[in-house]
């Protein structure tokens, strides 16, 4: 890298998919993770010297700002109103765009990497999405090879027996999540406990800002006996299509024009290797939506 302004700007725009990334999978947050683009870019311009390696260089620093981040963000979640869960990526269903398709990862697996300490995320998002050696992460976070290599291990043990098992093909949840959004819209009860896991469970995140269930809903009965007492809440204002949800199929509902909710589906296997759907995330906290307005 030589230091001009052009080329510091160019080697950034090369790796600011990858800077977002590692934010946004550290931190499960859109704005958060565009703050530290930003914090990195000026890291970045101040530098004078060559850089060696500019992709870990803006890896190093965006994950030290990450970690920095996450001091302050889990206080903030201790006292959360329900359960937290990510900010969403959407796109539309028939998004040709590998940009945000890359920058992309289920709710379901952020939602298993909140569960991890600080430095077992960096450990598994630098190793798992990005392929860091293990060299480069212990430079990056000042550890040893040795330790990284122990917390790395530890991580993908965690996440592994935490994430699900079952990975249906694209074209097979994009058609089980619309059939199960049809019959909800429908009010088709019977139908939508045909579709739904007996131990399926919801999580809604209202952050105590709009209404939202506190706990986690549980049971395919008590879930869809739920969520079509949502609906019938907004009524027919609530305007229901498909979108993708961090590269997911998933719903977006807007009520009077604003965005009131996101949500996606996973799914396990069924008796006759039919989708049933194990787990539902729905975001409806304002200020996680924002950035989709």
């Amino acid at each position: 890298m030589t230091d001009t302004p052009d080329t510091q700007l160019a080697a950034f725009e090369q790796h600011r998919r990858m800077v977002f990334g590692i934010a946004y999978r550290m931190l499960g947050s859109v704005a958060d993770a565009e703050d530290l683009v930003q914090d990195t870019w000026l890291r970045w311009s101040g530098v004078t010297g060559p850089v060696a390696s500019p992709a870990g260089y803006l890896a190093r620093t965006v994950t030290n700002l990450a970690l920095n981040r996450l001091d302050s963000a889990a206080v903030r979640r201790e006292s959360y109103v329900g359960p937290w869960l990510p900010e969403p990526l959407v796109s539309e269903p028939d998004a040709t765009d590998d940009i945000e398709r890359a920058e992309s990862v289920s709710l379901a697996l952020l939602v298993v990497l909140e569960s991890l300490s600080p430095l077992e995320r960096a450990v598994f998002v630098l190793k798992e999405a990005f392929g860091f050696s293990y060299p480069e992460i212990a430079e990056a976070l000042d550890r040893t090879e040795a330790a990284c290599r122990q917390v790395g291990s530890r991580a993908r043990a965690h996440v592994r027996a935490r994430r699900p098992r079952y990975d249906a093909p694209p074209e097979l949840r994009r058609r089980a999540t619309d059939e199960f959004l049809s019959a909800c819209v429908g009010g088709d009860l019977n139908r939508m406990l045909e579709l739904l896991a007996p131990d399926v469970t919801t999580w809604s995140d209202g952050g105590g800002v709009i209404r939202a269930a506190l706990r986690p809903v549980t049971g395919a009965d008590n879930v869809a006996r739920f969520l079509l007492g949502v609906l019938r809440q907004l009524g027919e204002a609530a305007a229901v299509r498909p979108v993708l949800v961090n590269g997911q199929p998933g719903v977006l509902i807007n009520v009077h024009g604003a965005v009131d909710s996101v949500s996606v589906l996973d799914f396990t296997e069924g008796p006759d290797g039919e989708p049933l759907v194990s787990s539902i995330h729905a975001i409806r906290n304002p200020d996680k939506l924002t950035h989709l307005a």
